[in-house]
């Protein structure tokens, strides 16, 4: 008789996703999901566009003094949603 290795499914999924190539997709598309929760709602309603590009969150904001607040909290909004996603997916954030 033999044994099986018994894992949890979601180390199976885990694996899966990266064996495949998908894990780091997903964790960017949960680092953009996860910007109005971080942000705020108010930021949120002058967002229009948001992109990663070269480990860059890329965000879009319409309000010009906004901007300028979210241009000096750059650090800690890379900080907070890295740990809102669980993994180091950005570096870097530009407001534009």
């Amino acid at each position: 008789m033999f044994r099986r290795e018994v894992k949890p499914l979601g180390e199976i999924l885990m694996k899966l996703l990266r064996d495949e190539g998908l894990e780091t997709p997903l964790q960017q598309k949960r680092l953009i999901d996860a910007w109005e929760t971080v942000a705020g709602p108010m930021v949120a309603r002058y967002t229009t566009e948001k992109f990663i590009k070269n480990q860059t969150l890329l965000v879009k904001i319409t309000n010009p003094a906004l901007r300028h607040d979210l241009t000096m909290m750059r650090t800690q909004l890379v900080r907070r949603l890295n740990e809102q996603v669980g993994a180091l997916v950005i570096t870097d954030i530009k407001v534009y």
